[in-house]
């Protein structure tokens, strides 16, 4: 069985020598890819010299575009499955193979790694705080599932579910709350596994500030209106391909 690790990553040249020797330690079996967002800095070069395979991108597309390039990589390269995870160190590799393993072992298409069930050696601001209890709120409430941190970026899911992002389902922006809505409607199961996460190491959060957090929350509840009035209006539109059907 094939694993692909995906990493996006944006100037995080300092941070890298941190988590790639570590994730390769816990996961031996499995190929890492970065994908370099347009950095400024060494981020191709250090992900290469640490063992990754590293697609580097012409323009910055931001998380969501970066993420999705890698579920397209793995969709044409016929992984079997993905583990998604920060570069910045706040995704302890440690928790990899536990969020796999429910995956692989065909109990849900989706691990969705959560802090709160696991363990949060940080301090996070109000806002932050208060985000993560909305989106949180909102998607238990859409999915008709207890959902403790909805805005994990951490998760393992299996081939049907790459294929799924690799097309034109996958948020631009931020991918959060708003994909769980959406792997619900298509009718994909997701499941929460303890993980633990950390401070990034490194370099600055893009929900660093008050004022960027503020306007994650508002384009995370358009993003989640969006996804709920396509579903709704446009009806099978986030089916998943039938079996047998071209990729991409």
């Amino acid at each position: 069985m094939s694993i692909l690790i995906i990493i996006p990553a944006h100037n995080e040249a300092e941070n890298l020598p941190h988590v790639l020797p570590r994730l390769k330690k816990v996961m031996p079996e499995a190929d890492i890819l970065v994908i370099d967002d347009h950095s400024m800095d060494d981020t191709a070069f250090v992900a290469k010299s640490l063992g990754a395979q590293v697609v580097r991108l012409p323009n910055n597309l931001g998380y969501g575009g970066a993420v999705q390039t890698g579920f397209r990589f793995a969709a044409e390269k016929g992984y079997d499955y993905g583990l998604m995870m920060d570069a910045d160190g706040q995704h302890d590799p440690a928790s990899a193979p536990k969020l796999l393993a429910p995956v692989m072992a065909g109990e849900c298409d989706v691990a969705l790694g959560s802090r709160f069930k696991g363990q949060m050696t940080y301090h996070a601001s109000f806002v932050r705080r208060m985000g993560m209890k909305i989106f949180a709120a909102i998607t238990s409430a859409m999915t008709g599932q207890k959902v403790t941190d909805a805005t994990s970026g951490f998760q393992a899911m299996n081939r049907d579910v790459m294929v799924f992002f690799a097309e034109e389902n996958y948020p631009s922006d931020y991918p959060d709350a708003d994909t769980l809505i959406m792997l619900h409607f298509a009718g994909f199961s997701v499941q929460e596994v303890p993980v633990v996460m950390h401070e990034r190491i490194a370099g600055e959060s893009m929900h660093g500030s008050s004022l960027k957090s503020l306007y994650y929350i508002a384009k995370m509840l358009l993003s989640i209106f969006m996804v709920t009035l396509r579903y709704y209006t446009q009806a099978g539109t986030l089916r998943p391909k039938p079996p047998g059907e071209p990729v991409l």
